[in-house]
Parts: structure tokens; C-alpha cells; sequence
């Protein structure tokens, strides 16, 4: 932890626990203490030699900043606990693997790379909007793709009172009744792609992300989870950062 004071927050994300704003929610909902007594505000400024506990429980020491790039295969989904008792990738993890979140998230049919961090900050900071980071994903649907069907897409519509920006879609390759296509996004609001073929009535096979950011799929192996190394995720972070507006 840093000798200069920052919001416990913050503090707790960088603890890998979480990200910053469920650490907020976990504070209002009057489940930190700090130095053994409850807060209820966020605001609060901390150091190193306060005693942060959630649930009772100390707050890990912040280690140096990781993350890992993992091909996330069909049929998992990305949180570490679920109701419906179905697989989540936390299962892929070895036993002696760090305490991690998930940067974003992939839906249970969804495959391909999701990040995983051990920085809750990171993960704001490669979430937010405002960071600008293109997602790319190769989709497989249920129809030979027109010219008027890519302008629809690239429309950028409006589903259920949301708005969905579409940054392009191409076509890769294409059969009668089946065509791969290529489409970026920005902002990854909750199954959106889904979300817009859908409502142009059209239907998925496979989704697959292939890149977030700067991150890329490449040839790791389903279910294979590969560390990005500390040089390359420095210069990465420190260009999105250069670039972006977040704080």
C-alpha cells in the first residue's frame, strides 16, 4: 500500500477483492470497518497503516499489478458464484492461483478472451466507456448477410429504449445460409451484440471475442489462461492512460 493517503476505495479495488464500485457498495452497505470501526461513506482517505476488514476479515496486501488473457469457452460464465451452480472459469484457475476479477464480462455462450486481474483499478479503468477501447468479436450467423443488412447493423440502433454504437462490421466469409462477420464495438453493454441482431432478426451460432483493446485472443487454447508480462502490460497501461480521460 502507498504512503500517500488515497479513498479506501480505491484501496480495497487495488486489493484485487473488487472493483471500486462495488467496494463502495460494500461500504454502504456497512460492511468495511476501518481500524475495527464500521463506516458508511466512501469519502474517507487512507494510508498504509490502517486496517482495512470486509466482513471482518483483513483486506489482502495490494500486490504488484497482473493480469492474465484467458479463452473463456462456451457453457461457462465469467462471476465466481452462481445461484444455478453452472461453470464458471474461476473453475480453469489452478488451486494456487491469485485472487483475480474479470475485466468485462462474457455471457455463458459467448466464447473467447476475457481478462482476469488481480487490480480491481485496472479493471475500472479498461471498463469504463470513457477509455475508449474497441472489442472485437467474429460471429457466426444463421444467414447470407446483405449489403442492407450491414447498413442496418452499422446504424447503430436503439433496442428496449438503449442506444447501441456500432464502431463497423464486415463480412469474413459466407455461405448460402451461413455468414461470419467481423464486428467492433465500444462501450460492451450487457449482451450486445445479441442484442442488436436480434432485433434485425438475426440469429447467432457462435460468438467469439477475439480481442479487448490492446489484448488479443491470438492461438491461446480454450480453457488456457496465459499471463501478460509485466513489461508489455506496463507500456499497455500506461498508453491507455496517455490516451484516455479517466480518473
Amino acid at each position: 500500500m502507498l504512503n500517500e493517503k488515497q479513498r479506501i476505495a480505491k484501496i480495497i479495488a487495488r486489493s484485487g477483492i473488487c472493483s471500486r464500485r462495488d467496494a463502495e457498495k460494500l461500504i454502504l452497505e456497512k460492511r468495511v470497518k476501518l481500524n475495527h470501526q464500521t463506516i458508511n461513506t466512501p469519502a474517507i482517505q487512507v494510508n498504509n497503516t490502517d486496517i482495512i476488514e470486509i466482513d471482518n476479515i483483513k483486506i489482502p496486501t495490494i500486490q504488484k499489478t497482473k493480469a492474465w488473457l484467458c479463452h473463456k469457452p462456451g457453457g461457462y460464465i465469467t462471476t465466481s458464484n452462481d445461484p444455478q451452480n453452472r461453470r464458471t472459469i474461476f473453475e480453469l484457475l489452478p488451486r494456487d492461483f491469485p485472487r483475480v476479477i474479470t475485466i468485462g464480462r462474457l455471457d455463458i455462450n459467448t466464447e473467447g478472451l476475457i481478462i482476469l486481474t488481480n487490480d480491481g483499478e485496472l479493471a475500472r479503468l479498461l471498463e469504463l466507456p470513457k477509455t475508449g477501447l474497441l472489442r472485437v468479436y467474429k460471429v457466426r450467423v444463421y444467414k447470407r448477410i446483405t449489403d442492407n443488412d450491414l447498413k442496418k447493423i452499422r446504424s447503430s440502433p436503439t433496442v428496449d429504449g438503449v442506444r447501441y454504437n456500432v464502431e463497423s462490421v464486415d463480412i469474413i466469409s459466407q455461405t448460402n445460409s451461413n455468414t461470419w462477420l467481423e464486428i467492433t464495438i465500444k462501450e460492451g453493454k450487457n449482451r450486445e451484440i445479441r442484442n442488436i441482431l436480434s432485433y434485425f432478426d438475426i440469429r447467432i451460432n457462435r460468438l467469439i471475442r477475439k480481442s479487448y483493446g490492446p489484448f488479443q485472443l491470438g492461438n491461446i487454447h480454450k480453457g488456457e489462461i496465459i499471463e501478460i508480462p509485466a513489461h508489455i502490460l506496463k507500456k499497455q497501461i500506461s498508453l491507455i492512460k496517455k490516451y484516455s480521460t479517466v480518473t
